[in-house]
């Protein structure tokens, strides 16, 4: 089973990056061919692949082929993984101790 830091870090790099947030941006409308990724994005199809291999291993974005083509959409499931990963590691945990920071 993989460690929530391992989901975390491959989940956070797929959104750290301007061109990444912008293909996520154009599949908030609905699946796109990445032909039209290419075309919209004005990127060559090394960057777009490697790009979209980033994205689809955070398991935010799915792909189906179609012939030569291939095509993306947001996965919902991904979408609802990635924001229990925020939640599970920005939000407190009254059960761990904190520091025992003496003062001294």
């Amino acid at each position: 089973m993989e460690h929530i830091t391992q989901k975390s870090a491959r989940v956070f790099k797929a959104l750290c990056d301007e061109k990444r947030l912008a293909i996520l941006e154009l599949l908030r409308s609905g699946e796109k061919c990445a032909c039209v990724l290419l075309e919209d994005l004005n990127m060559g199809q090394s960057g777009l692949s490697y790009h979209m291999k980033i994205l689809c291993e955070s398991g935010i974005v799915e792909s189906r082929q179609d012939g030569k083509w291939t095509h993306y959409r947001i996965s919902e499931q991904g979408s609802r993984e990635a924001l229990k990963l925020l939640k599970a590691i920005t939000t407190p945990d009254a059960a761990v101790s904190g520091s025992k920071c003496s003062g001294k």
